[in-house]
């Protein structure tokens, strides 16, 4: 048998698995990051002592009626502006006014919110974490002195978390499907401003979730500006289609400003108050159990 005759080389210790970036990084660390995605903020939400939320989604593509105005005239003082350039300026400002009615809408549930007795924090406001309608509503919050959460996506034009988030509940995910988890885990209310793609997804994910039973609490879903939705969307041809069902339209409600929907709201939630309803909301226990995470009926599916 051949000898080796090199003297052996010290050798550094190997590094723990979960400081291994390489390994966390490969497809084999996959199951560690998807768990990460939900131990980390489930710990986070228990430190804060959020119990449930109330989220916002919309466009992103929305500005404040400040900067929309100004945009448009700042194109006025300029050179001539081309007439779709002028159209899509003065379409900003339209839809400016969504970003202020999320922003006022914001603030009146926190403040309303912030009045609730109890060691934790209820209905707490939650967006998608980024400009737009999403930095609308955390605005509101922000102004209100409330905790407001941003569940803010990794991408690869790279979406930066807006300024009114509280820091402590910014999060960045990276699975969708994990972000979608909590969004829909602890909401008691939705409300969806006009937006596009992505608005449209997450709506019809939290609809579907209510139409088939998978979530173990009365959710509340405003659907805000009525003339919007009514131009891009048929719900009562899908009923008269029978693609859904008639008693499936329930699962909606729409409202026109902010105060019609603060009552919307207000009635919805006081709801989960009035019966104690924490189904959906995250365990006081420093370490959930099987039974505090599924609630008293584990054969109940939920979110």
């Amino acid at each position: 048998m051949e000898k080796n005759l090199q003297e052996p080389v010290p050798l550094a210790a190997a590094p723990l698995a979960f400081e291994n970036e390489e390994f966390i990084e490969s497809p084999d660390g996959r199951i560690l990051r998807i768990l990460a995605e939900y131990q980390e903020p489930l710990g986070r939400f228990r430190r804060e002592r959020v119990a449930d939320t109330v989220v916002f989604f919309g466009s992103a593509r929305f500005r404040s009626l400040d900067e929309a105005n100004h945009a448009l005239e700042t194109l006025k003082a300029a050179a001539p502006a081309e007439a779709p350039a002028l159209a899509q300026a003065e379409a900003a400002v339209e839809m400016a006014a969504y970003y202020e009615d999320a922003r006022t809408l914001a603030h009146r549930v926190s403040t309303w919110a912030k009045a609730l007795p109890g060691p934790r924090h209820r209905f707490v406001i939650t967006s998608g974490g980024g400009p737009g309608i999403m930095e609308a509503a955390n605005r509101g919050a922000w102004e209100a002195g409330a905790r407001t959460i941003g569940l803010n996506i990794k991408l690869p034009f790279e979406q930066t978390p807006n300024p009114y988030i509280t820091p402590a509940l910014n999060f960045e995910f990276r699975y969708f499907f994990m972000r979608k988890f909590w969004f829909a885990y602890l909401a008691k209310a939705l409300v969806v401003f006009p937006g596009g793609f992505g608005t449209l997804d997450e709506m019809f994910e939290i609809l579907t979730l209510a139409q088939t039973n998978k979530l173990s609490k009365r959710l509340t879903v405003i659907l805000y500006g009525r003339s919007y939705w009514n131009s891009v969307l048929n719900f009562e041809a899908l009923a008269a289609k029978g693609a859904i069902a008639e008693k499936d339209l329930e699962l909606i409600q729409f409202a026109d400003s902010p105060e019609e929907a603060f009552v919307l709201l207000e009635a919805g939630l006081s709801r989960h108050i009035e019966t104690s309803d924490h189904a959906g909301s995250v365990p006081d226990t420093p370490a959930p159990t099987t039974q505090a995470l599924l609630g008293p009926d584990i054969n109940k599916t939920r979110v």
